[in-house]
């Protein structure tokens, strides 16, 4: 156990480096014991995880209403050109979602069913690894966050996502928002972005923004309480993961 002066020391050296943010945090709760700018109203979890019905969603505007709402809260900037796009939550269909896992002899139906992506906030996140900056961190309740002004564009991360959950901003955000919501931080060019569970929600004990939108269709909750709905419902129904045969352990399940 280190002493507080060599606490101290450890903190200002890399607060010099730039590297102080995430580990300076998560230094202080380690030897506080408690956490840090911690919001009495937050919403306490051990391990934040998301269970999206598929079956539930059946018309473009199920997926529209959802991803809007994400996008327009986030200032996600709305570029068409796919070399340049960014998204936070989008779809794809049951082959690219599944690629590797995908059950050949699975119905019909379901292979023509659209699926939303998202970032998975892996258990065991590569992209938190890779990061040399420390911009990618993991918190204590399991999100996977993303620091976007510590972020130095390297692009690491997102060699290292298996999911395609992350976007580099080769444009200004700025000017492809067409409704700034001034409640959120917009990014620069030269950065990279992604989902982060709406942390900022969370900490202020509300649900995310695509679960609320949905209306019933995702459930958020904490994989480690047994008697929350998360469980409740991955215990009634058949659920599947994105790639976990490559040990992230991705905290997104899908009721087929």
């Amino acid at each position: 156990m280190i002493s507080r002066r060599d606490f101290l020391k450890i903190t200002a050296f890399t607060s010099l480096l730039g590297l102080g943010g995430a580990f300076t945090i998560n230094a202080l709760e380690k030897e506080s014991g408690q956490k840090v700018l911690q919001d009495i109203k937050a919403m306490k979890g051990k391990r934040w995880a998301m269970v999206i019905d598929t079956r539930k969603f059946k018309t473009e505007q199920d997926f529209e209403k959802v991803i809007k709402a994400c996008h327009k809260a986030h200032n996600v900037p709305e570029i068409i050109n796919p070399l340049h796009e960014v998204k936070w939550i989008w779809t794809d269909d049951y082959e690219h979602s599944f690629a590797g896992t995908a059950e050949e002899y699975i119905s019909e139906e379901i292979k023509h069913r659209k699926f939303l992506l998202l970032c998975n906030h892996c258990d065991n996140a590569p992209c938190v690894r890779v990061c040399p900056v420390k911009a990618t961190f993991k918190r204590a309740d399991g999100i996977t966050m993303q620091d976007m002004h510590r972020c130095i564009g390297c692009k690491f991360c997102m060699a290292g996502c298996p999911y395609g959950a992350r976007n580099y901003n080769f444009l200004p955000p700025r000017d492809y928002i067409k409704e700034l919501n001034p409640e959120y931080p917009t990014r620069t060019i030269g950065v990279v972005e992604k989902c982060t569970f709406c942390n900022e929600r969370i900490d202020k004990g509300l649900l995310p923004y695509c679960v609320e939108a949905s209306e019933g269709k995702i459930v958020f909750g904490d994989l480690f309480d047994t008697k929350s709905e998360i469980r409740k419902v991955l215990s009634e129904n058949i659920v599947i993961r994105r790639k976990v045969e490559l040990g992230t352990q991705p905290m997104v399940f899908y009721i087929i």
